[in-house]
């Protein structure tokens, strides 16, 4: 795909609105710019802007820490220099993972594969009981994104590159995604009089909103840009190049896995942080497996597989068995359940993973229970509609039957509607694992709505 191509590809996807250092801009009219590898070498970017996820888990009935992601998204001329060139550097990533032999490994953010978490999962259980008695080493790696070591990156993207040194426009994105800086959007919110809510965040987001600050305000708060959290590793989660990256920080290792699984029969697949070796029972012991694993693991700079977050399985007569304990200290067993890619397998039957399917619960009983609360009206005593509410946890805010309903009535779908809901993810999910009880656990939850919401006076 060359630039051109890659341009028409861009110009179908929605263009980012968000509200940033910069004016937004139209791929259309910096795309002289963006191409041109003198303009991008001699860019002056600006900070990213940072703000932190956090997710609760419930286990028992308790709730856990949460879970911080580090989010940092980049000002509009920047965002399309980085999608720029994680295209190009995807292009030549491409054919050389085909070169090594190692196309099916690594499977996340890949440009040329035409395939989702859904296709890679089905692949990998297809493979389990192909194999009838084999073990599965399930792992990810901790905080992937913030513990990419410098040094060891630019290393490997010359190697990807067939360069001694990065030439002056790849150096410049590389440094900048390397080497960045911030801003936390809590401060900018403060400095333009929103809260720290959604609704000030939409406000802030607007349109109208053309600059996060004025060129004044900019210079006057130069005190707000940090700098990168860590020196000599990491690269921002959430930026247009980080993913591609990543996957190059991991090409050597990945050869070297696929070299040894594969010359006793078996798979590795590796979809970003998440991994999974699949190995037939066989002559040779699978702690010796996990040991040659973990040794090609820890030879690559920063890359930390945490025990506690490993899992082996062995699979025999339709049969799971965690036997993590065998080969981890203090690894612990856990449920018979092999976990990948958001999906589960006891031996029979695929599942979308429970924790996925409580979370969606989770979220549909909270709603609910807000409306119930308040009686079906607002604090000021409006009527609350349940139109967000089907939109987003019932089938008619799908994309099947909302597509239906565009035929049958003849009006188009609106953009806040095109991207569908939980229930499409569901449905895609059940149409490529025919036959397994993927849509049971969601089957009821028009009952469970019209439950909830019977007590409330019409």
């Amino acid at each position: 795909m060359d630039a051109y191509e890659w341009k028409e590809k861009q110009s179908q996807k929605p263009a980012p609105q968000y509200t940033h250092f910069d004016r937004r801009v139209s791929l259309e009219k910096c795309f002289g710019y963006i191409t041109s590898p003198d303009k991008v070498s001699h860019h002056g970017f600006y900070p990213f802007i940072h703000y932190t996820i956090k997710s609760r888990k419930v286990k028992n009935g308790k709730k856990s820490e949460p879970k911080k992601r580090q989010i940092y998204y980049a000002a509009h001329i920047d965002g399309w220099i980085y999608r720029y060139y994680a295209h190009l550097i995807n292009e030549v990533y491409n054919r050389r993972v085909k070169e090594d032999g190692i196309d099916s490994v690594a499977v996340a953010y890949r440009t040329d594969l035409k395939k989702s978490n859904i296709d890679f999962a089905k692949d990998a259980f297809q493979h389990i009981r192909e194999a009838r008695s084999c073990y599965v080493m399930i792992g990810d790696f901790t905080d992937f994104f913030d513990n990419l070591d410098h040094v060891y990156l630019k290393k490997q993207l010359c190697d990807l590159l067939a360069v001694d040194s990065l030439s002056d426009d790849v150096y410049a994105v590389y440094k900048n995604v390397t080497r960045f800086s911030y801003v936390e959007l809590q401060d900018l919110l403060a400095l333009n009089g929103f809260e720290d809510t959604p609704k000030g965040r939409k406000e802030f987001n607007d349109r109208s909103r053309k600059r996060a600050l004025s060129s004044n305000q900019f210079r006057q708060n130069k005190n707000l840009i940090h700098a990168a959290p860590h020196s000599g590793y990491g690269v921002p989660q959430g930026s247009p190049i980080s993913a591609v990256l990543a996957n190059v920080y991991m090409l050597s290792a990945d050869k070297k896995l696929q070299e040894y699984v594969s010359s006793f029969c078996g798979i590795y697949m590796r979809y970003s942080d998440d991994f999974i070796v699949i190995i037939p029972q066989g002559v040779v012991d699978f702690s010796t497996h996990y040991k040659a694993v973990k040794a090609i693991l820890d030879s690559i700079p920063n890359l930390e597989l945490k025990d506690s977050k490993t899992k082996v399985f062995h699979f025999e007569n339709l049969s799971v068995e965690n036997c993590t304990s065998s080969f981890i200290n203090d690894g612990g067993n856990g449920k018979n359940v092999i976990e990948f890619l958001g999906f589960s397998f006891d031996g029979e039957n695929i599942r979308i993973r429970d924790k996925t399917i409580s979370k969606y619960y989770n979220r549909l009983y909270r709603k609910l229970r807000t409306i119930v609360k308040d009686q079906g009206y607002t604090p000021n005593n409006r009527r609350i509609s349940g139109k967000n509410l089907y939109k987003r946890y019932s089938y008619k805010g799908s994309l099947g039957y909302l597509k239906k309903k565009v035929k049958k009535t003849g009006k188009p779908l609106d953009k806040n509607q095109a991207h569908g809901n939980f229930l499409d993810y569901v449905a895609r999910s059940q149409k490529e694992f025919v036959g397994e009880p993927i849509d049971v656990a969601t089957k009821r939850h028009m009952q469970k709505i019209r439950k909830k919401l019977k007590g409330i006076p019409k």
